[in-house]
């Protein structure tokens, strides 16, 4: 699993993910160990800083942009990615991950929600939680079996032009692109993209929700498939 910088935020990761014979290798700049992704048997992206814009076609200078980015990591990830996709094991992007899966597939993002006139969305806290709709017949409906789910949202950024071979799974009711997965599924390993953040949905006693514990335990049921495979 790629690291959050933040080592708070990474452990609510770690929590998550804990379970028996789980072990999580820890994939950093810092460590620059991106070949241990070929050791994996599955790749998570997680949250952080915004992705450059300069990956996406954009400039810097928007509302509420990072005081620094942090292009290493953005190119540490996109290599971890094509490592994983050359693999052939199952990832799991959440928030800015979901963002760079799309930005890795020549998609764009929306800089700032407060050029959208959307920001309000997350007036109220960093994790306010809402409704999202799922699309039927797709990947995310068939975990969650459910139409609308309750997520918590922490970000400022989104997906604006979708990704090549992408389709939109979920969205907020006001059309923000909550989550993602690839069009053609056949013969492919599992792709999922979340903009919310199921690992941290404890602290709104969400934990136990579809958007939270069937994703975790669909993402472990597609590494065990994964793994027979080898």
């Amino acid at each position: 699993m790629t690291h959050t910088r933040n080592p708070q935020k990474y452990q609510y990761y770690i929590d998550w993910l804990d379970g028996e014979d789980v072990e999580v290798i820890k994939l950093s700049v810092a460590d620059d160990n991106v070949n241990e992704v070929r050791h994996c048997d599955a790749l998570v992206l997680s949250g952080g800083v915004d992705v450059h814009p300069k990956f996406y076609g954009e400039g810097p200078g928007y509302p509420g942009q990072p005081e620094e980015f942090d292009e290493k990591r953005d190119e540490f990830e996109i290599a971890a990615f094509h490592a994983a996709e050359e693999k052939e094991i199952p990832i799991l992007g959440i928030c800015r991950g979901m963002q760079l899966i799309n930005v890795i597939h020549k998609g764009t993002l929306v800089p700032s929600l407060a050029l959208t006139g959307l920001d309000h969305i997350h007036i109220g806290g960093p994790d306010k939680t809402h409704p999202a709709n799922i699309e039927t017949g797709t990947l995310l409906h068939e975990i969650t079996g459910r139409d609308q789910i309750q997520i918590n949202s922490a970000h400022h950024q989104a997906i604006d032009k979708l990704g090549e071979g992408l389709r939109v799974n979920a969205r907020s009711e006001e059309g923000v692109i909550e989550g993602i997965e690839r069009v053609d599924k056949s013969g492919k390993t599992f792709l999922l993209g979340l903009q919310w953040h199921p690992e941290r949905m404890f602290r709104f006693e969400l934990e136990n929700s579809p958007g939270s514990r069937r994703v975790r335990e669909r993402f472990f049921q597609e590494i065990k498939k994964s793994m027979a495979k080898k």
